[in-house]
């Protein structure tokens, strides 16, 4: 999870009023890292399918642009990428209730509609290890509309994704990033001589961080990505757009967090056993 400094893109830009469907729009998520941090939980799994509740993190990432009207996705795949085709490929049979006889040719009989998500799901192969910026440069051919999302497989918000896509085509820029202000993992002492006057437990960072929510028009495809397998989206390309004053800050000040570490997926996990996780925004 990018946690590039947003601080200094610009906010003023002529806007437009231009109406679009999220249902027509890709999402295009990263899912071909390793997850060395957080190898207590993925050892045998991509970071992707690391679960949450029971269910992969990809999943609820998924839940979460589908809640705000987005439906076609574009998996990025790298580490493992079979098992996450398998866990697609075989999704109803996982969640739903089903009779299978086995005296006929095998074909599972439905009993309900669980499983049934307005999904419609492209698994792109961009190879083991390649950089972030060239696993998004091997999936254009299934970018053919003027702009798309992208997020990272490993982390879950409180994001309003579609909040983020108005102000995209509001700013009329290349391209939008979602600011965050995650906690830091350690309690902040204020001071007076030698006397403590405050302890914060974990309390919010002042500045934005990048939360992996963006928003880009096709262009940036092919004026700020080359054909350098190693390619990190985080440097050269964000880079560049930030300076060129092509990229759109949208703030967020409510939940986000990165799952790197086994002590990310501890906490989340108790935020979902506890039924009270921020991001899941969508209805049973």
């Amino acid at each position: 999870m990018s946690t590039g400094d947003a601080t200094a893109l610009s906010t003023d830009s002529p806007k437009t009023t231009e109406t679009v469907d999220p249902a027509d729009i890709p999402v295009v998520i990263l899912c071909g890292g390793m997850g060395t941090r957080l190898r207590e939980a993925s050892e045998k799994l991509p970071k992707p399918l690391v679960d949450i509740g029971g269910k992969p993190v990809l999943w609820h990432i998924m839940k979460t642009y589908e809640h705000y009207g987005f439906r076609k996705f574009v998996l990025c795949l790298g580490y493992k990428s079979d098992l996450i085709k398998n866990y697609f490929l075989a999704y109803r049979a996982q969640v739903a209730d089903f009779t299978l006889t086995l005296s006929d040719d095998h074909t599972p009989r439905f009993h309900n509609a669980v499983g049934d998500e307005r999904w419609e799901v492209t698994f792109a192969e961009t190879g083991l290890l390649t950089g972030t910026g060239a696993r998004l440069r091997r999936v254009a051919q299934y970018l053919d509309g003027p702009r798309f999302m992208l997020t990272y497989g490993d982390g879950v918000g409180a994001v309003d994704v579609r909040a983020v896509l108005d102000d995209h085509v509001a700013s009329g820029r290349i391209g939008t990033v979602t600011g965050v202000r995650p906690s830091s993992r350690y309690g902040e002492l204020e001071t007076e001589g030698g006397k403590v006057t405050l302890f914060a437990e974990k309390p919010p960072q002042t500045g934005w961080v990048s939360g992996g929510y963006f928003v880009f028009e096709r262009e940036f495809i092919d004026k700020y990505l080359d054909d350098d397998p190693a390619l990190l989206l985080e440097r050269a390309p964000l880079q560049t757009l930030a300076r060129d004053s092509e990229l759109t800050l949208h703030t967020h000040d409510g939940f986000w967090m990165g799952m790197d570490t086994f002590r990310d997926w501890t906490e989340l996990n108790q935020l979902w056993d506890s039924g009270s996780a921020p991001w899941r925004v969508w209805a049973d």
